[in-house]
């Protein structure tokens, strides 16, 4: 029986959420990182975007460069404001100095009047100057109550701080082959009650079109009470595999995706984390075996795991 008929006598995972049509496909069906590798358009940019989401999940130097930014500018825009409407309406601004002096002190004023701090060193005169600085306070509170909300969402939300390998291998497994999956907690966190779903996304030619198939692929060992050192999933390739008897031109030759799910339970945040990441068929290292990540303590009184070991593996030829 050929591959191609094999594979579709196979039984297909109909709830895995992506659509069948390969033609409407672009690349892959899911990002490393595991986000879905999807652009939205059709909509306004400001309707389609959650900026609470999009602040709350974007990198810690990123937000802190939006934050910082966001504070220059801010003052910057509201000293150019008090340096159009007058320096004389600043009492305490020195009339005989530079431009660049009494636009530097309206800066500071500025900056002093968003942060409610105050000195008093410099204060306004006038209805104008005076309902300004009025509304920069404001702002500068509303402003300050949005950075901390979102200091505290950065800070308390839920994460799964789990590393997948870079790449999956093909392995010696009992008198064949599996597929084998690492991955690891990297940080001081307690997982316990994981459990793990793989999905084998192919788009394969069916009555003379191209359509997507996914597959569940089974594995030696889908959950686990503690996760605590690596886990490296394991899905048997035997004849119930959608992989049995792929050669490594069979995955250097086809468009395939490997699905990782990981659900596990955060006893410090007392909730339910995931995790998600994929393969293409070209980061499949057919012929390799990870390395032992962890060993005993000299002393024998601990087990190291080394987080750098994650992606390391020997490469060998099946016979």
């Amino acid at each position: 029986m050929s591959l191609l008929r094999k594979i579709n006598n196979l039984q297909t995972d109909k709830n895995s959420g992506f659509g069948t049509n390969a033609g409407s496909y672009g690349g892959r069906f899911v990002n490393k990182n595991g986000t879905p590798n999807i652009e939205k358009r059709g909509m306004h940019l400001l309707r389609r975007t959650s900026w609470y989401h999009t602040m709350i999940d974007m990198p810690n130097w990123k937000f802190m460069f939006i934050l910082f930014s966001f504070y220059i500018i801010i003052n910057f825009i509201f000293a150019v404001i008090y340096y159009a409407i007058g320096i004389e309406h600043l009492d305490g601004i020195a009339q005989s100095g530079s431009i660049l002096t009494q636009f530097g002190q309206a800066y500071f004023f500025s900056a002093q009047t968003f942060t409610t701090v105050g000195y008093g060193h410099i204060s306004p005169t006038g209805f104008l100057t005076s309902a300004l600085s009025a509304a920069e306070a404001l702002i500068g509170l509303l402003s300050f109550a949005i950075a901390t909300g979102l200091f505290f969402g950065r800070f308390s939300k839920p994460t799964a701080f789990l590393k997948f390998s870079h790449n999956a291998l093909i392995s010696p497994y009992a008198e064949g082959k599996a597929l084998m999956i690492r991955l690891v907690p990297f940080k001081n966190t307690n997982f316990t009650d994981a459990a793990a779903k793989v999905t084998l996304g192919m788009s394969i030619e069916e009555n003379g079109q191209r359509v997507n198939k996914f597959y569940n692929l089974n594995l030696e060992l889908d959950r686990i009470n503690a996760l605590s050192l690596s886990w490296t999933l394991v899905h048997p390739i035997d004849e119930n595999s959608p992989l049995y008897n792929y050669t490594e031109e069979d995955f250097n030759k086809t468009h395939g995706e490997i699905l990782v799910f990981i659900t596990t339970f955060d006893d410090m945040f007392s909730n339910t984390v995931a995790a998600r990441t994929s393969y293409t068929f070209s980061e499949i290292i057919y012929g390799a075996k990870f390395r032992t990540m962890y060993n005993r303590s000299k002393d024998g009184t601990k087990t190291i795991l080394h987080l750098d070991k994650l992606n390391q593996f020997d490469t060998i030829t099946f016979s």
